[in-house]
């Protein structure tokens, strides 16, 4: 098998070119890029040397149609909404993960977003790729939407309560932390060394664009969520999501209780590991690899839940998955690849 990946100068596009190169059911790994064609590979990544003399091609609609089966669009928002359309009546399978075809509302997307949507008939043929939310409908995908980093480490925190309806459905809140990297490879002020080390920042507050994809999905999981309030903060590091969720239960739980929940939950998701009682995850322990850790306490003084979430969030929430739902959508064992442990310290 062939595939290709749009965006591959990126941190996600070379993060899927390191997992899909060593791949076993993948022949070959064609590179597009819109802004360096023709130049070797290894110029904007030498430490894959050993690995690449690819040389960056140019984004070819037709040539990619004649010579891919699986196309990766890892790319900013608003250039899927341009590209995905041109491969609907071919058969090539596309894996987007930017966030165009996340939302099935039109009209969330463009206020969140700030763009044009693209076309509704688009937007009904996406699968949403949560893999181990929605496997089943993955699995005849053509047009898929890898989840946004933040959407994953939290809907994994939370499906398993708001499903059941073990916690108050409008008592959620969010306060999520990311590393660095998620801001992708262009540079800007913000993300400057001097900017970023030894400090904290919240951003987008109130306003960032995962949270109306993570309520969509929550309210498949359970039609009463209504909203959540959800803060992001950047903090000083390369790579790592940690979610710390908390909520309000409706009736009265202890930790192994819950604990036991969330095990039987995920018991056939094998990128989901649950921690023990008073043991909770820490960015570092996934880095590298494709795992979410959840770990989660019982306050039973104010009858709410803490629930830790982390991931990699150019893994789990972004190549890592893409992979995964690649092996879902192709027949594969959704591990194949993937089955590396995290690189510590």
């Amino acid at each position: 098998m062939k595939v290709g990946i749009i965006g591959a100068t990126g941190y996600g596009g070379v993060e899927l070119y390191r997992i899909l190169s060593s791949h076993p059911n993948v022949d070959e790994c064609i590179l597009y890029s819109s802004s360096e064609m023709d130049v070797p590979y290894i110029s904007s990544f030498p430490h894959l040397a050993h690995l690449s003399d690819h040389i960056l091609k140019d984004i070819n609609v037709e040539d990619i149609k004649n010579n891919v089966s699986v196309l990766f669009l890892a790319t900013p928002p608003g250039v899927s909404k341009n590209l995905s359309p041109q491969f609907i009546e071919s058969d090539v399978k596309i894996i987007d993960l930017s966030g165009d075809l996340r939302l099935k509302n039109s009209e969330e997307y463009e206020k969140w977003y700030k763009r044009p949507c693209v076309e509704e008939d688009v937007l009904e043929k996406a699968i949403y790729g949560l893999s181990e939310l929605n496997k089943e409908q993955i699995k005849d995908a053509r047009l898929l939407a890898n989840p946004g980093c933040f959407p994953t480490a939290t809907l994994l925190g939370l499906a398993p309560v708001v499903q059941k309806g073990i916690m108050n459905e409008n008592s959620i809140i969010v306060d999520a932390k990311t590393g660095v990297s998620g801001a992708g490879r262009n540079a800007s002020q913000a993300f400057h060394f001097p900017e970023v080390n030894d400090n904290m920042r919240i951003y987008k507050v109130n306003e960032h664009q995962h949270i109306p994809e993570i309520e969509q999905m929550l309210r498949v999981l359970n039609e009463k969520v209504s909203y959540i309030s959800f803060q992001s903060h950047l903090i000083p590091m390369t790579r790592g999501i940690m979610a710390t969720i908390y909520g309000s239960l409706e009736d009265s739980y202890t930790t192994e209780q819950l604990l036991t929940v969330y095990k039987e939950f995920y018991k056939d998701s094998p990128f989901v590991r649950i921690r023990r009682e008073n043991e909770f995850p820490a960015t570092k322990e996934v880095y590298g690899s494709n795992f979410c850790d959840i770990g989660l306490k019982v306050d039973e003084r104010t009858g709410r839940v803490t629930i830790v979430s982390v991931i990699d969030n150019l893994m789990k929430g972004a190549a890592g998955q893409a992979v995964q739902n690649f092996n879902i959508m192709c027949g594969f064992n959704e591990t194949t690849g993937l089955q590396a442990a995290p690189i510590y310290p």
